[in-house]
């Protein structure tokens, strides 16, 4: 697997080299056809001037004479008689002169030539080069204006592998803070200089870890209350299995063991609440289906009247219709045995339990006329192991752990649960799922 630097380099480069080659090879194109245009403009000037001269002088002759002179100079009469002509030693073969105006390209020998013939009403001038020369020159020429762009290129090529990594040197700082932590380090990473395509997957990374820090702070506060509660009660039966075991047979012991009954029963109901709470925290595996509410409030009702039996209580149920919804059946049974519950427990004496579809969504509604909650400390009670101050202040018996299983079973589903005051004059408990969008 590369590096981002290293493929942000390989693309990079690869866009500069082709880039390079088709400068480079434009540059190569044109500075050749410029040159044969020099060329070409070089034999016209020489062939007009040597045409308007009249004759050649000795000077110019020793001069075209040169044999390091690439140019052929040859000056014939209109009869075909040559007056004139430059060629040097070994070269036999004359050029024609029966000559096409202008530009022309002729063979003579092995070799190819460029030429360009004026005409005067005397004379015919000829002056021709070599083409394999006049290639060579451009040739030279070309590679000369392309030298620069190879030199070039892998110099920008190391300046970009430097400003890619100063670029990426926030980047690097990142996973460095990151590399260097300890399983338990939960901080922020650092997001100063960051590339801004690359700080948005920091900043939502820096999210999760905030949301881990309090998912262990929740976790860590969990385990201590648990224990804390769990304590409680096992030190009171160890106190009442004492009693039971100094106890003579007869009344007394028989309330022993009564008391170490209850005791038991409660612990078990503690930790069997601490069980559901679990399953239904996030991330818990879920078994979600169609469920109707009507009948999970009649199996509520069902289920919870022995307790309101004892407790004199009335439950009232209204479920006229079917209302379905999509959820797990254990997680959404214990949310409404525990609504109901709370209600019967905390000094109601009418409870009412409905199911119903209205405009806003479909819902599973507890009303009591108890002595409620107050509003500034309806929040608090969705916390583990919390519980109202009316609970507390009558000694009803029960975990703290009510509300919080009902808040995470229905967060579980796709719910809201909310508290407000009742029409009976008690506490209204309100499971509430959205209508679904069409």
């Amino acid at each position: 697997m590369g590096t981002l630097r290293g493929r942000l380099f390989a693309l990079l480069a690869l866009l500069g080299t082709v880039t390079a080659l088709a400068v480079g090879g434009a540059t190569y194109v044109s500075v050749r056809a410029e040159a044969d245009e020099l060329f070409d403009y070089q034999l016209r000037q020489t062939a007009l001037s040597l045409r308007d001269q009249g004759r050649i002088a000795s000077d110019e002759a020793a001069a075209l004479a040169d044999p390091s002179l690439d140019y052929l100079v040859q000056i014939w009469s209109m009869q075909g008689l040559e007056i004139y002509s430059s060629r040097p030693r070994g070269m036999t073969e004359a050029l024609p002169p029966r000559a096409v105006l202008g530009f022309s390209n002729l063979r003579l020998g092995s070799q190819e030539w460029r030429v360009f013939s004026a005409a005067t009403p005397l004379r015919v001038v000829q002056v021709a080069q070599p083409l394999e020369v006049r290639r060579h020159m451009a040739a030279l020429a070309a590679l000369r204006s392309v030298a620069p762009i190879a030199i070039a290129l892998p110099l920008v090529a190391a300046a970009i592998w430097w400003l890619i990594g100063v670029s990426l040197a926030p980047l690097a700082r990142t996973v460095q803070a990151a590399q260097t932590r300890n399983a338990g380090a939960l901080e922020a990473l650092p997001t100063a200089g960051l590339p801004g395509e690359v700080a948005p997957l920091v900043d939502a990374f820096n999210a999760l870890l905030g949301r881990l820090a309090a998912a262990f702070e929740v976790q860590r506060s969990f385990v201590a209350d648990a224990a804390h509660e769990l304590r409680t009660p096992l030190t009171a039966l160890k106190l009442q299995l004492g009693l039971l075991r100094d106890s003579a047979p007869g009344p007394e012991q028989e309330t022993a063991i009564a008391r170490l009954r209850s005791g038991i029963d409660r612990s078990v109901h503690l930790v069997e609440q601490l069980l559901t709470l679990a399953r239904a925290e996030p991330g818990a595996p879920a078994d979600p289906r169609p469920l109707d509410l009507a009948d999970i409030a009649r199996q509520a009702v069902a289920d919870a009247q022995p307790l309101a039996e004892r407790a004199g209580v009335t439950l009232q149920l209204e479920a006229p219709q079917p209302v379905i919804v999509e959820a797990d059946p254990q997680a959404l049974r214990s949310a409404a045995r525990n609504l109901v519950d709370n209600a019967i427990k905390y000094g109601a004496r009418t409870v009412r339990v409905q199911a119903l579809r209205e405009a806003g969504g479909r819902l599973l509604r507890v009303d009591d006329d108890g002595p409620g909650i107050p509003p500034a400390q309806r929040e608090r009670v969705f916390d583990r192991f919390q519980r109202g101050e009316s609970a507390q202040a009558e000694s009803t018996q029960g975990s703290g752990l009510g509300l919080a299983i009902v808040r995470a079973a229905a967060r579980q589903q796709g719910a809201e649960v909310t508290l407000e005051d009742a029409p009976l004059g008690g506490l209204r408990a309100e499971i509430r799922w959205a209508q679904a969008k069409a």
